[in-house]
């Protein structure tokens, strides 16, 4: 009897949920064959079988959550089906060469095509590999609206029904579990740090003239938009560099100084926030930082992120501008010790040379983790962002 077991889920991820069991006791499992979706705080899984035999017992349902090294269920080898070892097939039905034809997908991919009788070949891919939403969208767009009312729901997580008028009935969900983790650290860095905020603001003007002129031909040699977020990018990065203390950590009684630079950008996926982070931003450039955001962006929405792109990170940059926030107070991410807020450009009437004159002017906000970082290098670090930014030639000049 083989032991099927919660598997290693990353850095500080201890535990998860079972969102779905795939196969039921006794059923047949091919080797590699996915067994049980799993839902962590920061990523979807799938726990596949080691060898082929019979799933002869479950131990935790659906909804249960479990922790690393827990066992799921039990998988009996000695009854595998004699089907699981084919013999040797004609050359034209070779397992390798069904294989080289078929596109790469992810195990939910491969789960849902399945379910919906779906060619993965058919199924155009948002990146690499062919994710479950790319499935999904497929299915979606291929299904006339009469049989999609019938198709099963394949939502990732349950949400509230719309209440129709005069309703008072109440709706009780369970959290998710990156609902929940996300509940929890955040009230643990408003308890655990002494955080506060300061403000200033910026004139866009500078960086908005630079993408005008240089945004088309930006776009035609690396085939993605000049942003607004690689300015505040390596804008952060040569302020962290001037401040080192905000690119730090505290951990016991001594400060941990970072001499890298892996600035995480906050996301807001469909399961809730998740920050990916850019390795090594000190060595990018625009064209890398966009690509990446790009890349992060798209893959937060189908699900395809993975335990690597969310470890780490010394600092984390956060745009509810995108949303139409006007000013904000960003919480730290533990256990960093800066956030950097990006908000709404407005037009607004300021002083300029003793003139009044109208300007695209942004709000930025800096919370920040006061047991290590004083308020003068705080105010002093969002300076330092606000003039990169409005003369952007330090950018090049500072490097």
């Amino acid at each position: 009897m083989v032991n099927i077991v919660v598997p290693e889920l990353g850095e500080s991820v201890v535990e998860a949920r079972i969102a779905r069991w795939l196969k039921k006791e006794g059923d047949q499992v091919a080797l590699g064959e996915a067994l049980v979706e799993l839902e962590t705080e920061k990523i979807d899984l799938e726990v596949s079988a080691d060898r082929a035999g019979q799933l002869t017992s479950i131990k935790h349902p659906e909804g249960a959550d479990v922790k690393v090294g827990e066992v799921l269920a039990l998988l009996d080898p000695s009854k595998a089906a004699a089907a699981a070892a084919p013999t040797t097939l004609p050359p034209a039905a070779a397992p390798a060469t069904v294989e080289s034809a078929a596109p790469k997908a992810t195990p939910a991919a491969k789960n849902v095509a399945k379910e919906h009788a779906v060619s993965l070949a058919a199924v155009p891919a948002s990146g690499p590999r062919v994710t479950k939403q790319d499935v999904r969208e497929f299915v979606a767009a291929s299904t006339p609206p009469a049989a999609a009312k019938a198709a099963p729901a394949a939502a990732p997580a349950p949400r509230p029904t719309p209440a129709a008028p005069g309703d008072r009935t109440e709706e009780r969900v369970r959290m998710t579990k990156r609902r929940a983790t996300i509940a929890r650290r955040l009230v643990e860095a408003q308890r655990t740090a002494a955080m506060l905020t300061t403000f200033n603001e910026v004139d866009m003007t500078a960086v908005m003239d630079i993408r005008a002129r240089r945004k088309e031909a930006f776009t035609k040699k690396y085939g993605v938009n000049l942003g607004l977020t690689s300015f505040f990018v390596k804008a952060v990065v040569g302020a962290l560099k001037a401040f080192p203390a905000i690119n730090a950590e505290i951990q016991g009684d001594e400060i941990v100084y970072k001499h890298y630079y892996d600035i995480g950008m906050a996301v807001g996926a469909e399961g809730g926030l998740v920050v990916p982070v850019l390795r090594d931003a000190d060595r990018m450039g625009f064209a890398d930082i966009e690509l990446g955001i790009r890349d992060f962006a798209a893959r937060a929405n189908n699900g395809s992120l993975t335990l690597e792109d969310l470890k780490g990170g010394t600092f984390t940059i956060t745009n509810g501008g995108v949303f139409g926030s006007m000013m904000s107070t960003p919480i730290l991410n533990p256990p960093q010790v800066g956030i950097l807020g990006l908000h709404k450009i407005a037009d607004r009437a300021v002083p300029v040379n003793g003139q009044v004159v109208i300007r695209p002017m942004m709000y930025l906000a800096l919370s920040y983790d006061h047991r290590i970082v004083d308020g003068r290098e705080a105010v002093q670090f969002l300076v330092k962002v606000k003039d990169f930014i409005e003369d952007p030639a330090w950018l090049l000049i500072e490097g």
